[in-house]
C-alpha cells in the first residue's frame, strides 16, 4: 500500500490512464472529502483542520480537476468519477470510511456508498447535485451570467470558443452564484481556480462534465441501496429547491437531512465552522 506523505500532496496511480492528487491530514478513523464541481482539494482548506484532529483526513483532486492528469479519452461523468472514487478507496484499503462531499462530490459520497457498503461507515451529503434537467442547470441558476454562459458551452464551435475566453473575472461572476454572499469567495482560492483552468485540457474536461448532465440525475436510482447511516446537509441558499432536497431525503433509508444558514451551494467555503459542527456532533 502507498505511504502518502502528510506534508504535500501526493498524485496516486490508480490505473495507467488514471491518477489522482491526494492530501493526507491528521490521525484517526479515515474521512475522505470529495469536491464541488470545478474545483479541487484546496476547497476544503479551511474545513480540513477542524476534521483532522479527531479523523484521518484524505481530500483528492478528482480526475480532470485541479492538478490531477486529464484523461482526454475519458467521458467525466457520473460512473467515471464514481470508479474512480472506488478505486481510491480500494487501492489506500481504506475501510470504515467517512465520506464528506459537496455537490458533485455529495452525489458521488452517496453513489459510492451504495457500491461499496462494506466499506463506508456514514455519508455527509453537501448540496448533492443529482438534479439537473438540462445543461448546466445547477450552476445556471446562480445568477444570470453564469445561465448565459454555462448555457452557451453546450453549443458547438461557440461553447469552445466561450471556454477558452474564460478569465478569472468571468469565473468569479459564475461561482459567487453559488454563494449566499458572493464576497465570502476568496480571492486567492479564485486566483487557484484560475491558474488551474489554464492546465492543457482542462476546459475541455469540464465542458465534458456539464455535458454528463443526465448521469448526475441518474445518480438517485443508487440511493435506495444505501446502507450506512447518511445525513444531508443542505445551505438555505443551494441552488437545489425545496423539492429537489425532499425528492433526495425520500430515496434514502432513514436519511437525516438539515440546513445551514447564510449559506450558499459553496459551504465548505462560506461556512465550515458551522459544516465541521454538524459533522462532529454526528459521528
Amino acid at each position: 500500500m502507498l505511504v502518502l506523505s502528510e506534508t504535500k500532496p501526493s498524485l496516486l496511480k490508480l490505473s495507467d490512464k488514471l491518477s489522482v492528487r491526494v492530501q493526507k491530514t491528521g490521525s484517526g478513523p479515515p474521512l475522505l472529502l470529495i469536491h464541488t464541481i470545478r474545483t479541487q482539494l484546496e476547497y476544503f482548506r479551511s474545513l480540513v483542520p477542524l476534521l483532522a484532529g479527531s479523523h484521518t483526513v484524505y481530500a483528492i483532486d478528482l480526475p480532470g480537476h485541479g492538478h490531477s492528469p486529464v484523461d482526454p479519452s475519458a467521458s467525466f461523468d457520473e460512473p467515471y468519477f464514481r470508479r474512480a472514487v472506488i478505486r481510491f478507496l480500494e487501492e489506500l484499503d481504506l475501510s470504515d470510511v467517512t465520506l464528506v462531499g459537496e455537490s458533485i462530490g455529495g452525489a458521488l459520497a452517496l453513489t459510492v456508498a451504495a457500491s461499496l457498503p462494506q466499506r463506508v461507515k456514514r455519508v455527509y451529503a453537501i448540496n448533492p447535485y443529482d438534479y439537473e434537467t438540462r445543461y448546466g442547470d445547477g450552476i445556471r441558476r446562480g445568477n444570470w451570467l453564469a445561465n448565459f454562459i454555462i448555457g452557451s458551452l453546450q453549443v458547438p464551435v461557440l461553447g469552445a470558443i466561450n471556454a477558452s475566453l474564460e478569465n478569472k473575472m468571468i469565473l468569479g461572476k459564475i461561482m459567487g452564484g453559488g454563494y449566499h454572499d458572493p464576497r465570502n469567495l476568496p480571492a486567492d482560492l479564485l486566483a487557484e481556480f484560475d491558474e488551474v483552468a489554464r492546465r492543457p485540457g482542462y476546459k475541455r474536461a469540464a465542458r465534458k462534465v456539464l455535458a454528463g448532465w443526465r448521469s448526475w440525475s441518474k445518480a438517485r436510482d443508487y440511493y435506495r441501496q444505501i446502507s450506512a447511516p447518511v445525513t444531508l446537509i443542505y445551505g438555505d441558499s443551494d441552488w437545489s429547491r425545496p423539492n429537489e432536497r425532499e425528492r433526495t431525503r425520500s430515496l434514502i433509508p432513514a436519511a437525516q437531512m438539515l440546513t445551514l444558514e447564510n449559506t450558499g451551494h459553496f459551504s465548505a467555503v462560506e461556512n465550515p465552522s458551522e459544516l465541521a459542527r454538524v459533522i462532529m456532533a454526528t459521528e
